[in-house]
């Protein structure tokens, strides 16, 4: 009988993609997007796809026509495949299996081939939705990301992942797709509401509580200017935010998440458990906010952070104007997002904790009990009205 025979294949693949911060870049004098796009074979021209998010061409009435202008301004190496798509904003485009229909439709009659641009305009959910949507198309076709808002900016637009939300569940369909290129335009943050500009800046707490007690430092220094959307003050945080996103992505050794970690969803197992039960009446990133005090407060509770650097953090997310409760965490079903957190992951829970202030770690076990009472601390906490100078109380196990 002939033995079996194994052999072993290694393949490696290298991405690189682009970011570039701005200011005004549909504006011909500024050649960043244009350059992005034709970087790899800048002796050609490039067809491109526009894609809109609606609420941000309601907020900049002019922005389709910009976009046209520019292509046309820079003709030599850009040519304009279609007048732009206008999808809806919001989770509701990723809610809604129809939208990724809309583009591949779109992208399908207009012969769209590898080597062409998705320039996807708009906030985190509908670069996920477009960005999948290109993702499967092609098995690829190029995405330059120009992300319109705080959270998208700072975190989702200038990671490696899209996706869409199916069976009650986030992101249970998407990719592992990089970017093409990220532009992040300063102008567009003026744009935003006070609540979406607050609701990213959540996602730059978790990162800098994680990762850099410096950067949480400052955020602290500068809480009034950024819960007051003072655009310079938020300009830093997108720029402090993305680059410790960046350097994770880039030096972790697991950027598509093969293994059983997720150090930077710190917050996101109820975070994303909370968007679904509250019907996504949160933003993702209030919801990020309530996760991340949840799971501070286990973290005190479990003996891991002591409480004096638990009511810092409390302290901050408040005096940012996030969200530290929301009715959603009184049902039953909220545990359940350890569980669908796991199926995320490679079938073990791993779930990043704190130990101090800038610092956080891994864990496989969460302790029911103690998960339920740092829930009724985050309760107790939410309806406790404090001034800034008078952080709440919080309890050690």
């Amino acid at each position: 009988m002939m033995a079996d025979h194994f052999s072993h294949q290694t393949v490696s693949v290298s991405f690189d993609y682009s970011i570039c911060f701005t200011d005004d870049v549909l504006n011909p004098a500024n050649p960043s997007l244009a350059t992005a796009i034709t970087r790899r074979e800048p002796w050609r021209r490039h067809r491109v796809c526009p894609i809109i998010d609606q609420g941000v061409a309601e907020a900049c009435p002019l922005l389709a026509i910009e976009f046209q202008r520019y292509v046309e301004s820079y003709s030599d190496r850009l040519e304009s495949a279609s007048t732009p798509l206008s999808v809806t904003g919001g989770e509701s485009a990723k809610n809604n299996p129809e939208a990724v229909k809309v583009v591949q439709d779109h992208l399908a009659g207009l012969d769209f081939d590898r080597q062409s641009a998705v320039v996807v305009i708009g906030g985190g959910a509908v670069l996920d939705m477009a960005g999948y949507a290109a993702a499967v198309t092609h098995r690829g076709v190029r995405v330059v990301r120009l992300p319109t808002t705080v959270l998208s900016q700072d975190d989702s637009g200038v990671s490696v992942k899209n996706g869409v939300n199916a069976y009650g569940r986030k992101n249970y369909f998407g990719t592992f797709s990089p970017p093409f290129a990220v532009i992040n335009d300063i102008r567009f943050l003026a744009t935003l509401s006070r609540r979406d500009t607050i609701a990213g800046l959540s996602e730059a707490v978790k990162a800098a509580l994680i990762r850099d007690a410096g950067f949480f430092a400052w955020i602290a220094d500068h809480a009034d200017g950024l819960s007051n959307g003072s655009v310079d003050d938020v300009s830093v945080l997108v720029r402090r935010s993305a680059a410790l996103h960046l350097k994770h992505i880039a030096g972790c050794g697991d950027p598509f998440e093969q293994g059983n970690a997720r150090p930077l969803d710190f917050g996101h197992w109820a975070a994303h458990k909370l968007e679904t039960l509250s019907r996504y009446e949160l933003r993702h990133g209030e919801a990020v906010a309530i996760g991340v005090a949840l799971d501070t407060l286990y973290s005190c509770r479990a003996g891991y952070l002591n409480p004096a650097s638990t009511r810092v953090v409390l302290t901050l997310l408040r005096d940012l104007g996030l969200p530290l409760w929301h009715e959603a965490l009184a049902q039953d079903e909220l545990l359940d997002g350890l569980r669908e957190f796991r199926e995320h992951l490679g079938g073990e829970l791993k779930v990043t904790l704190l130990s101090e202030i800038g610092q956080g770690f891994e864990t496989d076990r969460i302790e029911q009990g103690l998960m339920l009472a740092a829930l009724d601390d985050l309760r107790t906490i939410s309806r406790s009205p404090y001034r800034s100078t008078e952080a709440p109380a919080v309890k050690a196990g």
